[in-house]
Protein backbone atom coordinates (compact mmCIF):
# COMPACT_ATOMS: atom_id res chain seq x y z
CA UNK A 1 0.00 0.00 0.00
CA UNK A 2 1.30 3.43 -0.90
CA UNK A 3 1.93 5.55 2.16
CA UNK A 4 0.77 9.15 2.41
CA UNK A 5 -0.31 11.72 4.99
CA UNK A 6 -3.73 10.14 5.48
CA UNK A 7 -2.51 6.59 6.14
CA UNK A 8 0.99 6.97 7.60
CA UNK A 9 0.08 6.57 11.27
CA UNK A 10 0.60 3.17 12.84
CA UNK A 11 -2.58 2.00 14.52
CA UNK A 12 -3.05 -1.46 16.04
CA UNK A 13 -6.69 -1.87 17.11
CA UNK A 14 -6.05 -4.86 19.41
CA UNK A 15 -3.47 -2.80 21.32
CA UNK A 16 -4.79 0.76 21.10
CA UNK A 17 -8.49 -0.04 21.62
CA UNK A 18 -9.09 -3.54 22.94
CA UNK A 19 -6.20 -3.96 25.39
CA UNK A 20 -6.33 -0.36 26.58
CA UNK A 21 -10.12 -0.59 26.99
CA UNK A 22 -9.86 -3.80 29.01
CA UNK A 23 -7.25 -2.26 31.30
CA UNK A 24 -9.29 0.92 31.86
CA UNK A 25 -12.51 -1.00 32.51
CA UNK A 26 -10.69 -3.30 34.91
CA UNK A 27 -9.22 -0.31 36.73
CA UNK A 28 -12.66 1.27 37.04
CA UNK A 29 -14.13 -2.02 38.24
CA UNK A 30 -11.40 -2.38 40.84
CA UNK A 31 -12.05 1.18 42.01
CA UNK A 32 -15.78 0.43 42.42
CA UNK A 33 -14.86 -2.74 44.29
CA UNK A 34 -12.47 -0.79 46.54
CA UNK A 35 -15.13 1.81 47.38
CA UNK A 36 -17.65 -0.96 48.18
CA UNK A 37 -15.20 -2.75 50.43
CA UNK A 38 -14.63 0.44 52.42
CA UNK A 39 -18.38 0.55 53.02
CA UNK A 40 -18.55 -3.05 54.22
CA UNK A 41 -15.17 -3.07 55.96
CA UNK A 42 -14.35 -6.54 54.59
CA UNK A 43 -11.70 -7.37 51.97
CA UNK A 44 -10.09 -3.94 51.95
CA UNK A 45 -6.59 -5.37 51.60
CA UNK A 46 -7.35 -7.53 48.54
CA UNK A 47 -9.49 -4.82 46.90
CA UNK A 48 -6.76 -2.20 47.36
CA UNK A 49 -4.13 -4.64 46.12
CA UNK A 50 -6.12 -5.31 42.94
CA UNK A 51 -6.54 -1.56 42.40
CA UNK A 52 -2.81 -0.91 42.87
CA UNK A 53 -1.92 -3.74 40.47
CA UNK A 54 -4.25 -2.38 37.80
CA UNK A 55 -2.92 1.14 38.33
CA UNK A 56 0.59 -0.26 37.82
CA UNK A 57 -0.66 -1.96 34.65
CA UNK A 58 -1.78 1.44 33.31
CA UNK A 59 1.71 2.82 33.99
CA UNK A 60 3.31 -0.19 32.28
CA UNK A 61 1.02 0.29 29.26
CA UNK A 62 2.03 3.97 29.06
CA UNK A 63 5.77 3.46 29.49
CA UNK A 64 5.74 0.44 27.18
CA UNK A 65 4.89 2.90 24.40
CA UNK A 66 6.87 5.91 25.62
CA UNK A 67 10.32 4.31 26.00
CA UNK A 68 10.52 2.75 22.50
CA UNK A 69 9.17 5.94 20.93
CA UNK A 70 11.91 7.99 22.60
CA UNK A 71 14.53 5.54 21.32
CA UNK A 72 12.97 5.74 17.87
CA UNK A 73 13.06 9.56 18.03
CA UNK A 74 16.80 9.42 18.75
CA UNK A 75 17.35 7.09 15.79
CA UNK A 76 15.26 9.32 13.50
CA UNK A 77 17.20 12.41 14.61
CA UNK A 78 20.50 10.64 13.81
CA UNK A 79 19.25 9.31 10.45
CA UNK A 80 17.87 12.65 9.29
CA UNK A 81 20.97 14.49 10.52
CA UNK A 82 23.10 12.11 8.43
CA UNK A 83 20.80 12.51 5.43
CA UNK A 84 20.96 16.31 5.68
CA UNK A 85 24.74 16.15 6.00
CA UNK A 86 24.98 13.88 2.94
CA UNK A 87 22.83 16.29 0.92
CA UNK A 88 24.30 19.62 2.10
CA UNK A 89 27.54 18.96 3.96
CA UNK A 90 25.95 20.48 7.08
CA UNK A 91 24.08 19.05 10.05
CA UNK A 92 20.42 19.88 10.61
CA UNK A 93 19.66 23.22 12.22
CA UNK A 94 19.75 22.82 16.01
CA UNK A 95 16.50 24.76 16.31
CA UNK A 96 14.52 21.92 14.71
CA UNK A 97 12.44 20.03 17.25
CA UNK A 98 12.11 16.27 17.26
CA UNK A 99 8.52 16.69 16.06
CA UNK A 100 9.72 18.67 13.05
CA UNK A 101 12.47 16.16 12.31
CA UNK A 102 10.08 13.22 12.45
CA UNK A 103 7.83 15.10 10.03
CA UNK A 104 10.76 15.73 7.69
CA UNK A 105 11.64 12.04 7.50
CA UNK A 106 8.74 11.50 5.09
CA UNK A 107 10.07 14.05 2.57
CA UNK A 108 12.00 12.84 -0.46
CA UNK A 109 15.54 14.21 -0.82
CA UNK A 110 14.45 16.78 -3.44
CA UNK A 111 12.28 18.67 -0.95
CA UNK A 112 13.90 17.62 2.35
CA UNK A 113 16.48 20.43 2.55
CA UNK A 114 13.99 23.12 1.53
CA UNK A 115 11.40 21.88 4.03
CA UNK A 116 14.00 21.70 6.81
CA UNK A 117 14.85 25.36 6.21
CA UNK A 118 11.19 26.37 5.99
CA UNK A 119 10.37 24.46 9.17
CA UNK A 120 12.85 26.56 11.13
CA UNK A 121 11.94 29.87 9.51
CA UNK A 122 8.17 29.43 9.70
CA UNK A 123 8.19 27.40 12.93
CA UNK A 124 6.15 24.69 11.24
CA UNK A 125 4.83 21.80 13.32
CA UNK A 126 5.62 18.22 12.37
CA UNK A 127 2.05 17.89 11.13
CA UNK A 128 2.35 21.01 8.95
CA UNK A 129 5.58 19.66 7.49
CA UNK A 130 3.92 16.36 6.61
CA UNK A 131 1.05 18.22 4.91
CA UNK A 132 3.57 20.28 2.89
CA UNK A 133 5.30 17.20 1.46
CA UNK A 134 4.57 16.67 -2.20
CA UNK A 135 6.54 13.45 -2.79
CA UNK A 136 6.02 11.13 0.18
CA UNK A 137 8.97 8.97 1.21
CA UNK A 138 7.72 5.55 2.36
CA UNK A 139 8.57 4.42 5.89
CA UNK A 140 7.05 1.01 6.65
CA UNK A 141 9.64 0.06 9.31
CA UNK A 142 8.54 2.49 12.00
CA UNK A 143 6.90 1.23 15.18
Amino acid sequence: MEQNYKNHRRYVPLFHVVLFGIIILSLLGSLVNLVQTFSSGKGIYSASLIFVILFCLILIFYFMRLFPLRAQDRAIRAEENLRHFALTGKLLDKRLTIGQITGLRFAEDEEFVRLAKEAVEKKMSGNEIKKAIKNWRQDHLRM
